[in-house]
């Protein structure tokens, strides 16, 4: 079971918390879901070069909380705080899309979280591997570095697992790196994991990432 399930979605609601959290009824619950995608891929998209890895979503009756961990916070917040009332007037158009109406009345908390360390974040180092790979760098060469410098930062274990047409070859296949412990079935165990695309001359590769933290105090 722990090959083929995501170990983020595995632990939520024991061990980690929901990445949108509020309520609803049934007639409201598929345009909040909608709209909570449109939003989190909305502003993965625009804030990549702040290095964003998570947006969390809280919803209040007449206001919206948003977290945003990202590892340059100074891009996002801006000089004087500029960048933030760019982000709100963002996620406002973005709802307003989604809802198709003007929406004003609806308050913003805009929550900016930094990363402790970028190298023990699975999304970064994973969308590091996936533009090195793009610049046509021999992917052994980048996952080495990758599994170095993850080791290097205090973790556990590290995963690599890179599917698809590998340096143009004619056959996909599968290649999987690893160092140090990667626990994939026990739930009580840090794991941090992503997956992300890397579009190569011969088509997409896929890059998975699976980090093995030690517990947090």
């Amino acid at each position: 079971m722990g090959q083929k399930i995501n170990p983020v979605g595995f632990r939520v609601g024991n061990f980690l918390p929901w990445k949108s959290r509020w309520f609803s009824d049934s007639s409201n619950f598929k345009d909040f879901l909608i709209e909570d995608i449109k939003l989190r891929k909305a502003l993965m998209e625009k804030l990549k070069l702040a290095g964003i890895t998570e947006v969390n979503i809280e919803r209040l009756p007449k206001s919206m909380s948003i977290g945003l961990t990202v590892s340059r916070p100074g891009v996002v917040i801006g000089r004087g705080g500029s960048g933030i009332e760019e982000v709100k007037n963002f996620i406002l158009k973005i709802i307003s899309e989604v809802r198709r109406k003007t929406i004003k009345d609806l308050k913003i908390d805009l929550k900016v979280n930094e990363v402790k360390n970028s190298e023990l974040s699975a999304h970064l180092v994973a969308g590091r591997i996936a533009a090195e790979l793009e610049r046509r760098i021999p992917h052994r060469r980048v996952v080495t570095k990758a599994i170095e410098r993850v080791m290097a930062s205090g973790a556990l274990g590290v995963k690599i697992v890179l599917g698809g047409r590998i340096n143009g070859a004619e056959i996909s296949r599968v290649e999987k790196f690893q160092n140090g412990s990667v626990p994939t079935q026990t739930l009580r165990e840090n794991i941090d994991y992503a997956q992300l695309p890397a579009l190569l001359k011969r088509g997409y590769v896929g890059v998975k990432v699976w980090i093995h933290k030690k517990e947090e105090d």
